[in-house]
């Protein structure tokens, strides 16, 4: 009888799992909380991708593909949401073999073993996994020999106030705070346009939604824009310009930085939410120091956390701050890194105390905000290498990725098309004098430290993710 393996979540890194699962003859079954695949990903299914095609489909999922005539897209064009869904995901999971393991609608809401709780532990590993799924109204338990977690973090927004607890008042005035990327140029554009809107966050998201709204026509008024910002110096955000390898993310920092400096936005930096208050004239955002921001809608980019619920029955090791597998932390924690490489992982680095369980994709990476999807399918082609028995390929390496450094593509076009880099990364770009990429480096170099390592260009298969 084949090993069961019940894999949570239907996106791009859950159903690669499930693809490799059946190469290696296992019994995936994948459970889908949304009415379809890629339920998270058609929420921004409007955000084109930092990196082409060529980093988006997973070898095993390409081969199923391909088996069933499927054409892969240009590997240096770059999708959108809705185009890794429409070209890659919803054929994937049509398949009938994938077909026949997919349940939609089916959210899980826990997960222990049978018959024990934390506490017991005698002859814990041999006992089953219990999911408990909730379809519709109704409750059902399903049963599986190993458990990979991909269900993601976009459904758990990190919410506006300061402390990461939620600002006073945000609860009540949910009507007019949306999460995440709102498509302003799309299907919200009539929510936004022309009228006063904050975005809060410093990330990939808020630069992209920032720039969104400064896109949207002056007519019949132009749209009021304010970029709340909980940091002290915006120039980080501003991420690595054309030294980035991932280039359309490093064209979005530059487009950034041109309006600030256009004076396009009204930015307010060290800005901490404590209260939201609403009255008949709009939201009144008010600060832990007291500034007082009037605005119409307020978008909330602030990053995203792990949903660690239904997690609670089982021996789970995480870091107490990100939230993520230990031994990832120090590689990926953003008060040390801004930018820089972080090593292929995969079933070693991501056990737990509970054999069998496994968290990949972006919820691995607890809050950490830099994660590519070529990571999470290396992370699972390791995890059923080793759920299968095979650990040896569980431990070898099967992902090359760019450095970060110079850019190899450009935006919405193709690859290798990047110009020389002249910006930089990490707390905006060194001084003229310096060989250093960015301002970090050059700090850390001047008291002969190693530096930040965004300027490195060893040859070596690492995950950028700068």
């Amino acid at each position: 009888m084949s090993q069961t393996i019940a894999i949570i979540g239907a996106g791009p890194v859950g159903l690669a799992a499930a693809a490799h699962a059946l190469e290696r003859g296992l019994d995936p079954v994948v459970l889908e909380k949304g009415p379809a695949v890629g339920h998270a990903v058609r929420q921004w299914s409007h955000v084109p991708m930092f990196s082409p095609w060529a980093f988006n489909v997973d070898a095993a999922a390409e081969r199923l593909l391909k088996a069933a005539g499927w054409t892969r897209p240009d590997g240096d064009s770059y999708p959108t949401g809705g185009d890794l869904v429409a070209r890659y995901l919803a054929p994937l999971a049509a398949i009938t073999a994938m077909r026949e393991r997919i349940r939609l609608s089916t959210e899980v809401v826990a997960v222990s073993r049978r018959g024990f709780d934390k506490v017991r532990t005698a002859g814990r590993e041999t006992a089953p996994f219990a999911l408990r799924c909730r379809t519709g109204g109704e409750e059902t338990t399903l049963f599986a020999d190993a458990v990979i977690d991909t269900s993601g973090t976009w459904f758990s927004p990190t919410p506006a106030g300061s402390g990461g607890l939620p600002a006073i008042g945000e609860a009540q005035n949910a009507g007019r705070i949306r999460y995440g990327m709102p498509d302003v140029l799309g299907a919200d554009r009539a929510r936004y346009a022309g009228r006063r809107v904050a975005v809060l966050g410093g990330g990939h998201s808020a630069i992209g939604t920032l720039t969104a709204l400064a896109a949207l026509p002056d007519a019949p008024a132009p749209t009021a824009i304010t970029w709340l910002y909980r940091g002290a110096d915006v120039a980080k955000a501003f991420g690595g310009g054309a030294a980035d390898q991932l280039s359309a993310r490093g064209e979005l920092g530059l487009r950034l930085a041109r309006l600030v400096e256009s004076g396009r936005l009204a930015v307010e930096t060290g800005y901490r939410p404590e209260r939201i208050e609403s009255d008949a004239a709009g939201l009144r955002l008010i600060a832990d120091d007291g500034r007082t921001v009037a605005v119409d809608e307020l978008i909330v980019a602030a990053g995203f956390r792990p949903d660690l619920g239904p997690l609670r029955e089982l021996r789970v090791a995480l870091d107490p701050a990100l939230e993520c597998p230990p031994v990832l932390a120090p590689l990926i924690d953003p008060n040390e890194h801004s930018c820089g490489t972080v090593r292929p992982h995969g079933a070693a680095e991501l056990a737990h105390p509970e054999p069998g369980f496994y968290i990949a994709g972006m919820k691995a990476y607890g809050r950490a905000p830099t994660f590519l999807l070529a990571t999470g399918h290396e992370q699972v082609r390791s995890i059923v290498a080793a759920l299968a028995g095979d650990h040896e390929a569980a431990r070898r390496v099967e992902l090359v990725l760019p450095e970060t450094g110079v850019c190899s593509a450009t935006p919405g076009g193709k690859a290798g098309s990047g110009g020389a880099a002249s910006a930089a990364c990490c707390g905006g770009p060194a001084p003229v004098a310096s060989t250093a990429c960015c301002a970090q480096d050059h700090e850390a170099k001047a008291v002969g430290e190693t530096g930040c390592g965004c300027g490195n260009t060893t040859k070596t298969p690492e995950l950028a993710t700068a």
